[in-house]
């Protein structure tokens, strides 16, 4: 990939926007890290893949629990729209509660796999998209 020194980006920086969200992907390399700088509509595309995969389970109350594959989300609700809203709130409640803490839990060996899931939950714009991401 084409890597630009930090120094060199700071002076042009409109440039370096510009060429990242109309054109392609670019790095950034300050002294020995390096950082990739992706346009929203790249970071969409990466995280496609990324959907929540629900599982529900009739109660013998009539009531619907949800689970979900990914990440250790159990909801419990009417019928499986108001399960999907409810995943989806937990899962924002999560996303936030993981980019607040991130040193912790994107270091957390049971948590780190989480991180595209809750970096896809965290560019939607509101709950709907998040439950467009849910599978039954």
């Amino acid at each position: 990939m084409e890597t630009f020194n930090a120094s060199n980006v700071r002076q042009e920086f409109s440039h370096f926007i510009d060429t990242v969200v109309r054109d392609k992907p670019l790095t950034i390399k300050r002294n020995r890290d390096y950082i990739i700088s992706f346009s929203m509509e790249h970071v969409r595309l990466l995280l496609a893949y990324y959907r929540f995969h629900v599982r529900y389970v009739k109660e013998d109350d009539g009531s619907i629990t949800g689970s979900l594959n990914e990440i250790d989300v159990v909801v419990n609700g009417n019928n499986e729209s108001d399960v999907n809203h409810l995943l989806a709130k937990e899962l924002i409640e999560y996303a936030q509660e993981y980019n607040d803490e991130f040193s912790y839990y994107y270091n957390s060996l049971n948590r780190k796999s989480h991180f595209p899931y809750i970096l896809h939950v965290l560019i939607q714009d509101n709950i709907d998209g998040v439950i467009r991401l849910l599978d039954a």
